[in-house]
């Protein structure tokens, strides 16, 4: 690839031509039919750049234009699976699935374990078997009127496909660890698509962690959910990665009447990241939460942006995201609350709050509401500042030392997110990895003989 090119997603592009046969020959008919679609997009555009969207986003060209690798012919890279569950934390009990690099591999025996007509399984090969539960929704929720959603789309060989039919409760979690590991720079194009039907339920953690900590990565991921009538779906993803990680994460979701959503997104450990969410509200009664932490150190970057659209009518979301920033490290935030014509009795609301434990952290945040319609209760707020001053002196005049008390009250500022998760055992592993991580210890789950990244300024 050529670094010099003002504009990255040319040689995108360029790739795609070259490697076009090995992209579809190693894919599925499915996601190959959308490629030609999503190659009509991108004509003439650009990746989002610093600046497109009126404030301090990250710039997905220039995460994008350094020089990676793609695995288009699907050489096969060695991977310690079993490495990325050393950690301090007792494991959780779920059905697993693993992502190496973009491929899925499924644990033993999954299939023999899931409930009768559930699927959890590699997206290329549901694609090939199950054609008729793929493609009326993959590439439909996400548009490819969306720049990295269309080269996503254009580049994509495999992912994950999650599907509960109608009435299906799924007790036990699904989690999902996605795995970094090459001996080069590396893109990993990831895609996933979640189908809940009506009166059915699950709940899906992700996980995202690095194992070459030197090397450098980029996953660029799109993720389709669509929620049936009076179903349900609780979604976390977890990135502890490393700081020569960076992450561009869009996910998208469509919700039926009666559904109910929780998606929390949190970052503990990264390079760069940034984590777009799109919920679209199209039923009556629906519930949707919508909650993010994220932790920084160094000079990472942690963005994330939402945009919640009301159109059903007596229907309630709620926003909430907090950030922990030190160092020079940066954080943005954009929150969209609209609510369209029509989409009486919404309730809505949004909040941003955010502590710079160092006068070099920067944080930019921009809320926004845009009300159609009348009939609604809807509310926006944020919040920047440090650590309360009185409350430190307090606990060191009750003979807690600076560190400790300085510690307690980053733990205490994220308990409210932690708080929002219903997933058994993923709370209290949750409070462990952030405490680990506010006293400078490896939270990762993936290589605890060593850090990724240096978290003692946190202490």
């Amino acid at each position: 690839m050529k670094t010099d090119i003002m504009n990255s997603l040319e040689q995108y592009i360029d790739i795609y031509r070259e490697n076009s046969e090995a992209i579809d020959a190693h894919s599925a008919p499915v996601m190959n039919a959308a490629r030609p679609r999503a190659l009509a997009s991108l004509e003439g555009r650009r990746l989002p750049v610093l600046g497109d969207e009126g404030y301090e986003k990250t710039s997905v060209d220039d995460m994008m234009a350094a020089d990676y690798g793609l695995n288009f012919n699907r050489v096969g890279i060695p991977v310690n699976v079993a490495a990325s569950f050393r950690c301090g934390v007792p494991n959780m009990s779920t059905l697993l699935g693993v992502v190496v690099n973009d491929e899925f591999h499924p644990s033993k025996n999954l299939d023999e374990k899931l409930p009768d007509g559930v699927l959890y399984m590699s997206l290329k090969k549901a694609a090939e078997l199950y054609p008729e539960l793929v493609a009326p929704y993959y590439g439909r929720i996400a548009s490819t009127d969306n720049v990295p959603v269309a080269l996503n789309t254009l580049l994509a060989q495999d992912g994950v496909f999650v599907y509960v039919p109608a009435g299906v409760k799924v007790e036990k979690p699904l989690q999902l660890v996605n795995i970094f590991s090459s001996p080069t720079p590396l893109m990993a194009v990831r895609r996933m698509l979640v189908v809940v039907g009506d009166s059915a339920s699950v709940q899906l953690l992700g996980c995202d962690h690095t194992q070459d900590c030197g090397q450098n990565y980029l996953a660029l991921q799109v993720t389709e959910i669509v929620l049936g009538r009076d179903s349900r779906l609780d979604y976390y993803d977890l990135e502890e990665s490393s700081e020569n990680t960076a992450r561009h994460s869009q996910i998208f979701a469509r919700q039926d009447s009666g559904s109910s959503l929780l998606v929390n997104g949190m970052t503990l450990t990264c390079g760069t990241t940034r984590n777009d969410y799109f919920i679209d509200i199209t039923g009556d009664g629906c519930d949707t939460l919508l909650t993010g932490m994220a932790i920084g150190s160094g000079r990472q970057h942690i963005d994330n942006s939402s945009v919640v659209v009301h159109t059903g009518t007596h229907c309630h979301s709620r926003q909430l995201f907090k950030y922990v920033l030190d160092n020079e490290s940066t954080g943005a935030f954009e929150g969209c609350i609209r609510v369209d014509e029509g989409a009486c009795f919404t309730e809505a609301y949004q909040s941003d709050r955010n502590l710079l434990a160092s006068s070099a952290a920067r944080m930019h945040t921009k809320p926004q509401l845009l009300i159609y319609c009348d009939d609604v209760k809807c509310s926006h707020g944020a919040t920047t500042g440090q650590l309360d001053q009185d409350a430190l002196f307090y606990m060191r005049s009750r003979g807690i030392s600076e560190k400790t008390a300085r510690t307690m009250l980053m733990e205490a500022f994220m308990a409210e997110v932690i708080d929002t998760v219903r997933m058994d055992g993923l709370r209290e592993r949750l409070r462990m990895l952030v405490e680990k991580r506010f006293h400078g210890q490896s939270s990762f789950c993936g290589d605890c003989s060593g850090a990724c990244i240096d978290t003692t300024s946190l202490q």
